[in-house]
């Protein structure tokens, strides 16, 4: 039995635009749908994140689920909403990154069920990677002309006056390449959907032109918006760069906190598009949040649900007890607790200060950690009052003049936490 995947993609605020006849053909009963992955990286950042929900709520509406990697098609580049051409990858960089990414995958798809409509992972690469030019402008290019790829808003934002680079012939031939791919699918998975961003539709739609042409069949497309943010900043962006989905490139900390740290407005909409929470799920905790905004109620849920998915209970648990670090209240056990990764994201850009490894292992005085040796406070005189008037911790901890540093204060072996009142923050590197 299939559900209604457009209404519930309507609802959420996923449905940018659909192919008429889309919504009564995918009632009709289990349908094949992909979505195309680009495999630049070996790990998926939170711009994937919609294509792969869509993805999982059409296998959860019983449909099959297909995800492309993007192989051959990576190793040209899209032009759609880039204005540069970007760094092609080998075969082995690309199948490292396949593995990767299919792993990630298999926390949202089911791959490996005995189900009609389990997930499938392809790569593009293994049916293009044998095609030869000449065959390729034979059999595909003769379908479509030229006036008909001019006209798509992709090549014609790169050949206007402002796009200083113009456009390679390579990526001006990218939308018959992934045209292409649909009609592959269509003929040899009976794939009768694709889906993608707003600005993939002229890609798509070359894709259900290459169908009705070649195939003498029917092709469907789908598109969900382009994720914005409020205040017209680009969603998934950090000012370390992208958001990942692997731990080791964004921490499950920092994911938290990018969710945590979401607009009002945004976590509005995300937590419909960002999570399977049911509509009054949803509509309880709008409620919620409109009567008491300052509780970040729809935030705290939204980082809740979109860490456990993608990292795990233990990590969600684990970032919400490195958040407490910094505003909630923690013992010097908590911090021992936390891997260096954590601890740095933590406390990026406070102060920090080398202390050689003898210096800690001998004792290190208080005045010295504070004053003669950090710089920390102003002077040793300052560090006295500081100490005498209990302001100042060590490991979340208060400690008097008399208190010696040693190795047992040492968090990950390498670092010491000070503090002066309850904001000023001071990181001692033990080298």
């Amino acid at each position: 039995m299939t559900s209604n995947f457009v209404e519930e993609l309507t609802w959420r605020g996923m449905l940018h635009d659909a192919m008429p006849g889309t919504e009564e053909h995918l009632l009709s009963g289990m349908q094949s749908a992909y979505v195309g992955i680009d495999p630049t990286a070996d790990s998926l950042h939170i711009g994937h994140l919609v294509g792969v929900m869509m993805l999982r709520h059409f296998q959860l509406a019983g449909h099959k689920p297909y995800a492309l990697i993007g192989g051959a098609t990576g190793m040209i580049g899209d032009p759609s909403g880039k204005s540069t051409e970007r760094n092609l990858l080998d075969e082995p960089t690309l199948r490292h990154n396949q593995e990767a990414i299919k792993n990630q995958l298999s926390r949202f798809l089911d791959f490996n069920s005995d189900k009609d409509n389990k997930a499938i992972l392809v790569n593009n690469y293994d049916w293009m990677k044998d095609f030869s030019f000449l065959e390729f402008i034979r059999d595909v290019g003769k379908h479509i002309t030229v006036n008909y790829m001019m006209a798509k808003d992709s090549v014609k934002k790169r050949l206007t006056a402002e796009a200083k680079e113009g456009m390679s012939f390579t990526e001006f031939t990218y939308q018959l390449v992934q045209g292409y791919d649909f009609l592959h699918l269509y003929r040899t998975h009976n794939c009768t959907l694709q889906m993608g961003g707003s600005d993939q539709w002229g890609n798509i739609t070359t894709g259900t032109e290459l169908i009705r042409r070649i195939g003498g069949g029917k092709g469907y497309a789908l598109t969900c918006p382009l994720i914005t943010k409020a205040d017209g900043t680009k969603f998934g962006k950090s000012e370390g760069g992208n958001i990942w989905l692997d731990a080791e490139r964004t921490s499950p900390y920092k994911f938290y906190q990018y969710w945590l740290n979401t607009s009002d407005e945004d976590a509005e909409k995300y937590i419909k598009i960002f999570t399977f929470l049911t509509r009054e799920e949803i509509e309880g905790l709008v409620k919620e949040h409109h009567e008491a905004p300052h509780l970040r109620v729809l935030q705290k849920r939204l980082a809740d649900e979109v860490t456990r998915m993608v990292h795990s209970q233990e990590e969600l648990d684990n970032a919400i007890k490195a958040s407490n670090i910094l505003f909630g209240k923690s013992t010097s056990e908590d911090l021992k607790k936390l891997n260096e990764k954590t601890f740095l994201d933590i406390f990026e850009g406070v102060p920090q200060a080398e202390i050689a490894r003898e210096e800690v292992e001998n004792g290190l005085d208080m005045i010295g950690a504070l004053a003669a040796k950090t710089n920390f406070l102003g002077s040793n005189g300052e560090a006295r009052r500081e100490l005498k008037q209990n302001s100042i911790s060590v490991n979340k901890e208060k400690v008097k003049e008399d208190y010696s540093i040693t190795a047992s204060d040492l968090i990950n072996d390498k670092f010491v936490l000070l503090q002066r009142g309850k904001k000023n923050y001071f990181v001692l590197v033990v080298s």
